[in-house]
């Protein structure tokens, strides 16, 4: 892609709060990405690191309960999603941007049969009519690997294994041909077998229909497995942001270096120990300053009681660390900055 082309989505600023009993929790602050047409993003990172409500943020998928405080820009073809009207919102939730939730056996209904839940989806966005929509859901249900997807049409959510509800949904999210798929950790409950299945599938639907995804997850393993790009969170801010082969080999922040720590690799010894994060991840509240991993970081520094600002490390690759900006003379940049592919 041209470096003077418009990306398919750019978030800017973002910031996203929630009103408590206990006061303002800041779950995002200050995110800024980009993600171009056809490119798979992976956003990692740990529990209350500000993935979800990142991606939730961009369609604004927050219960109506929610006391929400939403600021910054989120583009989508031109449009500041932030600022446009519910009507606008409604019509490219699911026809241009679909999402996979984590849990499929609470987002399907539980009483409507799972090629109706397709179909109706289809007949909303499409205006197409329910024999044509229920024909289509057939065929969606065998392209994600449903056996006997005609008589298992009628079937409710219960009938099926949490990796076949699975596919259930990513059929549902691709039912009107998205031109991004958010999936918000798809295949956390899964077992291995299945969960490879399940990221082979998210991949061949990319590559086959063009759509850009954005995968979510707290293992970057599974980033690692399907995403062109990675980006690293913690506690509601990018640390980290690299093509995935970058942050697999040469990660610069002590957080994405912690991360690739956990996972198990075949070639270790059997008796090697996974070396855990001490401490947990803070509840960002109020006008947080500095790195705020320090706390739990090995390499912390009198200089992290300074917020640490996004600098170049090499070829699109960029990280919030002040050793990163120590050894490197690179001009801070933000995190949607791109070379020219």
């Amino acid at each position: 892609m041209s470096s003077t082309a418009r990306p398919m989505l750019e978030v800017e600023d973002l910031r996203c709060s929630f009103m408590t009993p206990h006061g303002e929790v800041r779950a995002v602050d200050g995110v800024s990405f980009s993600i171009d047409a056809g490119e798979s993003l992976g956003v990692v990172g740990e529990s209350g690191s500000g993935k979800t409500v990142t991606a939730m943020a961009i369609l604004q998928l927050f219960p109506i309960t929610a006391k929400v405080r939403l600021s910054g820009r989120i583009m989508f073809d031109g449009v500041d999603l932030l600022r446009t009207g519910g009507r606008h919102l409604r019509q490219v939730r699911g026809a241009e941007i679909g999402v996979v939730f984590q849990d499929p056996l609470t987002s399907l209904d539980p009483v409507m049969p799972v090629g109706d839940q397709i179909a109706e989806a289809i007949t909303l966005h499409k205006g197409v009519s329910r024999t044509v929509a229920r024909k289509r859901a057939i065929e969606l249900l065998e392209r994600v690997g449903i056996p006997d997807a005609g008589p298992r049409s009628r079937d409710l959510p219960h009938h099926f294994s949490g990796g076949m509800r699975q596919r259930i949904m990513i059929a549902i999210a691709i039912s009107c041909e998205p031109r991004l798929l958010i999936a918000d950790e798809a295949t956390t409950a899964l077992d291995a077998t299945v969960q490879a299945q399940v990221l082979a599938l998210l991949d061949d639907l990319r590559r086959e229909s063009g759509m850009a995804t954005m995968v979510i997850s707290h293992d970057i393993g599974v980033i690692a497995a399907v995403c062109d790009e990675a980006q690293v969170m913690y506690a509601g801010k990018i640390v980290e942001r690299a093509p995935v082969r970058s942050i697999l080999t040469t990660s610069t922040h002590p957080y994405t270096t912690a991360l690739l720590h956990l996972v198990p690799r075949l070639d270790h010894r059997s008796h090697h120990r996974l070396r855990p994060i001490p401490g947990s991840p803070p509840l960002v509240a109020g006008d947080a300053i500095g790195c705020r991993f320090a706390p739990r970081c090995e390499l912390a520094m009198d200089q992290c009681a300074q917020t640490p600002p996004l600098v170049a490390v090499g070829d699109r690759h960029v990280c919030a660390c002040w050793l990163a900006s120590e050894t490197r003379d690179g001009a801070v940049v933000s995190a949607q900055t791109k070379a020219a592919s």
